[in-house]
């Protein structure tokens, strides 16, 4: 049976508290915060009565469509306004910004409340911003050009000559690092931006790229002509976290974490993805 975010957030207050007693330390929430009534004015918002939410420009296809967050159109941007619902804030009361992805998660002052744009969840940026409970699990995948070599493999083994590219500082080069560079006769080649991987593809310079593989249907629709997504990897399927991200000792995050425990427990989290996301099922294994 479904809970309510008001009992979650309970939950979670009761166990950090006793943690606080336990440790001699404080604690972020309180049982009076999870008892507050939600709704615009009611939580410690940057503007007050609004939910100000931050995301990438431009922010891309399946996350959001048309690079329009305020659309409701797109994963991300429907998994927004499903959450406001859930703590009692109307459409018109969710307001967009812009943000970089790296400024998004470095320490210091946000004029923003809640930030989604694809953050893997990960011990190291913890360290500088909080996260909520995921709502998404993705997969690495690789892309290639259809006709190519790159194009035709089946497994890992298959991809050790292949001349691979990523985006340098995100999870797809890490797991690319760790996961395909060791059997590779030559090394990842790292580039400054989504874009400039795309290019690189487009061009010749790399003969297949890695991303998480929602994005790899968008860039097939949308960026690289005449591509394929060649397969999604195993390794990657249950570590690859997405939370949405609030700046490090939010006094909103128990709340907005346990908004989005609900929509997964209520199954809208799932009705979302199947919306948005569903190409990604019929996407063959490399091992």
């Amino acid at each position: 049976m479904r809970r309510s975010v008001r009992s979650l957030a309970a939950v979670a207050a009761v166990a950090a508290l006793g943690l606080a007693a336990c440790t001699g330390g404080t604690s972020s929430s309180s049982s009076s915060d999870a008892e507050q009534t939600y709704g615009p004015g009611a939580l410690p918002t940057v503007t007050e009565g609004k939910l100000t939410v931050a995301t990438s420009d431009p922010a891309y296809s399946p996350w959001i469509l048309n690079n329009d967050p305020a659309s409701g159109e797109g994963y991300e941007s429907a998994v927004i306004y499903a959450l406001a619902e859930e703590l009692g804030y109307s459409a018109d009361n969710v307001q967009w910004v812009r943000a970089t992805f790296e400024s998004s998660i470095t320490p210091g002052a946000k004029d923003w409340d809640l930030n989604i744009q694809q953050f893997s969840i990960t011990e190291e940026r913890k360290n500088a911003v909080d996260f909520t409970s995921p709502y998404y699990t993705t997969s690495e995948a690789i892309i290639a050009k259809a006709g190519t070599p790159a194009a035709n493999a089946t497994s890992i083994a298959d991809l050790k000559d292949v001349l691979i590219g990523v985006q340098a500082g995100t999870t797809s080069q890490q797991f690319a690092s760790e996961t395909l560079e060791p059997g590779l006769s030559q090394k990842l080649q790292m580039f400054n931006s989504s874009d400039d991987t795309v290019l690189a593809l487009q061009t010749g310079r790399v003969d297949a790229i890695v991303v998480d593989l929602p994005t790899a249907f968008n860039m097939i629709a949308t960026q690289v002509d005449n591509g394929v997504v060649v397969g999604q990897f195993a390794d990657a399927q249950d570590g690859e976290n997405y939370g949405i991200v609030l700046p490090k000792g939010s006094k909103l995050t128990p709340t907005v974490s346990a908004a989005v425990d609900s929509l997964a427990e209520s199954g809208k989290l799932a009705e979302l993805q199947e919306k948005w996301l569903n190409e990604a099922q019929n996407v063959p294994i490399l091992k």
